[in-house]
């Protein structure tokens, strides 16, 4: 891979609406990127193939989006999935599940390093570094991993012939870390984003949090919407008319104590799912600023266990999480796989410090 430069974010004061939009344009691992259109056909419809039709009704979507939507049964006429030479009839109800446009922004390329796990035609699977916002938003214009690809794809063409364009069909937060899927295509967007949409697509992260379980697994269900105080911040709802359902399953790997290593797997993926779930069920994550996990949550007194803690809030100075398998069906062979990331260094020695603590604790006691 080439040689790359590193350019810094470039931040400028916004006014509170923006300030809210731009939470959203960091939000986390897997925002809102579908959309469901329900039209129902005129009563003096012609028949017409529905791709040609639904081509007339969607702005700006291309004909070809169409056709791989409904190759990838996201296409309905009632509840059955049709073909894209299906032709429509007057009072048809027709539902389309599509992932929306990719940014509303232009992506200028910039010269900035990212770690490639593995690309073909179609995907590209990338281990994100802690730090890098992966769509420009308000506030983050530049230094995004979309930036970066806009760079990589620069001068490339797919086997059609075009310009490769990154599409992204989930995200990971700003500070957190691993396993990101980008496609190359509409035709492998459309499909991959109806396998996150059924929720067929495997995610695993691993999260240090705060506390100790007297489980060793369990199921967070809560509706995640954003809080009335702080549009930033993801509230856990029991009002099933508030939020929108979200479902994280976890289990311990290592007791330290006072935190605990977890693995968090998303059955649905929301904006700070596991951040939030998390904090809501007592268990914040380690050096979340965001959701609490920046003080001293658990532990003594003694000012050597607050030195001790601090030492580990400067080793890992942002919220302990990262995407460690990804796995999905590729969307033109069919074939499975499976990627795993190893947790990243500053991840790696604040758990190796917490180690040495309970042992030492074990010892002493």
């Amino acid at each position: 891979m080439k040689e790359l430069l590193h350019l810094d974010n470039i931040a400028t004061p916004l006014p509170d609406s923006e300030e809210n939009m731009m939470a959203d344009s960091e939000a986390s691992e897997e925002p809102e990127l579908y959309e469901n259109h329900r039209i129902v056909v005129d009563k003096g419809q012609e028949m017409l193939r529905i791709d040609k039709y639904l081509m007339m009704r969607l702005e700006g979507v291309s004909r070809t989006k169409i056709q791989a939507a409904a190759k990838a049964q996201c296409v309905l006429v009632g509840d059955k999935p049709a073909k894209s030479n299906y032709r429509v009839k007057p009072l048809d109800v027709i539902t389309i599940l599509l992932p929306t446009p990719p940014h509303d922004f232009e992506i200028v390329p910039e010269n900035i390093p990212f770690k490639i796990v593995y690309e073909d035609d179609d995907v590209l699977v990338v281990d994100k570094e802690a730090g890098m916002v992966v769509h420009p938003g308000y506030g983050n214009f530049t230094g995004t991993l979309l930036n970066a690809l806009a760079y990589y794809f620069e001068g490339k063409t797919g086997r059609d012939g075009q310009p490769i364009t990154a599409r992204l069909v989930h995200r990971i937060d700003k500070n957190t870390s691993g396993l990101l899927l980008i496609t190359k295509t509409e035709e492998a967007q459309v499909v991959l984003a109806k396998q996150f949409f059924d929720h067929t697509i495997e995610r695993k992260y691993n999260a240090l949090v705060w506390g100790n379980f007297t489980e060793d697994q369990g199921t967070i269900d809560g509706n995640l919407g954003r809080s009335p105080k702080d549009r930033r911040v993801m509230c856990v709802y029991d009002d099933p008319e508030k939020g929108k359902h979200a479902v994280t399953h976890w289990h311990v790997l290592e007791r330290f104590g006072y935190v605990t290593l977890v693995e968090c797997i998303l059955e649905t993926g929301r904006t700070h799912q596991i951040r939030a779930h998390m904090r809501h069920i007592g268990h914040p994550l380690f050096s979340d600023e965001m959701y609490g996990g920046d003080q001293i949550l658990k532990g003594t007194t003694f000012s050597k266990y607050k030195q001790f803690v601090t030492n580990c809030f400067q080793l890992l100075p942002r919220q302990a999480l990262h995407a460690v398998v990804l796995g999905f069906e590729h969307p033109v062979t069919g074939q499975h796989f499976h990627f795993e990331s190893p947790l990243p260094a500053d991840m790696t020695a604040c758990l190796d410090k917490w180690r040495r603590y309970a042992l030492s604790a074990q010892e002493d006691s």
